[in-house]
């Protein structure tokens, strides 16, 4: 994987609950690492869902390895939120491709 393809900045993230200043918990994210990567492709692409076609954006990024990466976890790029939907590794421990859909939150 060439560093020179590595020119975007995506946040990854992951739920956690928070406590707040009353005692009342909320759910929020929590920045687990702020890596460089590769996009990929932006398409918007037809999922079939039990209720009908859905139309949502698609996007890939490629990173460079790293553990711990789930599908619970989302990834934020250029401020907008997206759901990770698969997780492909690259090689061996070379790279991950995340394939991400817009996430209406």
């Amino acid at each position: 994987m060439r560093a020179g393809k590595l020119d975007q900045t995506i946040i990854i993230e992951r739920p956690t609950t928070i406590v707040d200043d009353y005692g009342t918990p909320t759910e929020g994210w929590a920045t687990i690492a702020t890596v460089r990567a590769q996009r990929l492709q932006s398409s918007t692409a037809e999922f079939i869902e039990g209720y009908g076609a859905d139309f949502r954006s698609v996007v890939v990024f490629r990173i460079r390895h790293r553990d711990g990466i789930t599908l619970a976890d989302r990834i934020s790029h250029a401020g907008n939120p997206y759901n990770l939907v698969e997780i492909k590794p690259l090689g061996r421990r070379e790279g991950i491709e995340l394939r991400c859909t817009a996430s209406g939150n």
